[in-house]
């Protein structure tokens, strides 16, 4: 039977109650346009992994409190900040089939909007002593720019390997999920050791789910999601990665020169496509995937068990089993 979120988030159903209302809160503001953007964004929330990470983590360690609550706040506004400036960079005009804040209100705006959810998120944190909690999460918003930032070097050369592969995916996407259950841990525990033991465990779930997500760019979303957004962008991802170290030095040149040159005729993606799938890529992303899921998930059995830990567990299981 699929896991469903909101029997996941059971053992926190009422922590994430009070947390909607306090960053809510958090978000509020005098100046009418700014408070009316504030609203927009509250409202095109998603599914909320990043704080049921935060409070299943803070559970599983010790006693949730308010400082786990502001933990989930600081990471909420320096990533909602950083995907507001992020589709100014990208030019986007959707976020999770909502407009985005450039869309609506414009560049100018967009970028001032960030700005501000940056300096709320400091706010929050220096105003009540949590250093802790604020260097985890800044180091994770750095990880996030050099990802990004070297990403888009290798697109330019597409000479990625394997090993840059993990570099950007650990950089890009797991440094956040990794900063949520260290913050979650940090909130409720001064052991430096659990809190790197979570570090790591956030850190392989984060892998996990890069990998799961770049799956989906060669037809595993349900959901219709379109094909090849990835190849359309110049993104190498591990499946294509794995077919190219695979394949003869003819057909790489060849699979290279249409990413290169021909990455928006939807038949030579197809092509792509059918290549990786032949090569065993999809298989080989998959078994990395597991990898991954197995190592975060051995990390949990150092803790005691408790509904936190069982929610915990599931949610990573959630998070390599979703279909979107």
């Amino acid at each position: 039977m699929a896991l469903k979120l909101r029997d996941i988030q059971s053992p926190i159903a009422s922590e994430m109650e009070e947390f909607e209302k306090k960053f809510r809160a958090s978000m509020k503001t005098k100046v009418l346009l700014l408070d009316k953007i504030m609203s927009y964004i509250v409202k095109r929330k998603g599914k909320q992994m990043r704080p049921m990470f935060v409070f299943l983590t803070a559970g599983t360690c010790g006693n949730i409190d308010e400082a786990t609550y502001r933990g989930a706040s600081l990471i909420e506004l320096l990533h909602t900040a950083t995907l507001v400036h992020d589709d100014v960079v990208d030019d986007a005009n959707y976020r999770r089939g909502f407009f985005s804040v450039n869309a609506l209100w414009k560049n100018k705006i967009a970028v001032l909007v960030g700005d501000y959810l940056l300096s709320r998120g400091l706010l929050l944190s220096i105003d009540n002593g949590d250093y802790q909690l604020l260097k985890i999460v800044s180091q994770a918003v750095k990880l996030m720019s050099e990802g990004e930032l070297l990403q888009m070097e290798k697109a330019r050369k597409l000479d990625i390997t394997e090993d840059v592969y993990y570099e950007i995916i650990r950089q890009k996407t797991a440094s956040l999920i990794a900063s949520c259950c260290a913050v979650g841990a940090a909130s409720v525990q001064e052991n430096s050791e659990v809190v790197e033991k979570m570090h790591a465990f956030g850190e392989k779930v984060g892998m996990a789910f890069q990998i799961k997500d770049d799956l989906f760019d060669y037809g595993e979303d349900e959901v219709g999601k379109p094909l090849g957004i990835d190849i359309r962008e110049k993104k190498m991802t591990l499946p294509l990665i794995h077919a190219l170290q695979k394949s003869s030095w003819m057909e790489r040149k060849r699979v290279i020169n249409l990413v290169r040159n021909h990455n928006d005729n939807s038949k030579k993606i197809n092509q792509i496509i059918d290549f990786v799938k032949n090569s065993g890529g999809l298989e080989y992303a998959q078994t990395v995937m597991m990898r991954y899921y197995d190592e975060a998930v051995a990390i949990l059995d150092d803790f005691a068990d408790t509904p936190y830990k069982t929610s915990l567990k599931n949610l990573v299981q959630f998070t390599i089993e979703r279909n979107k």
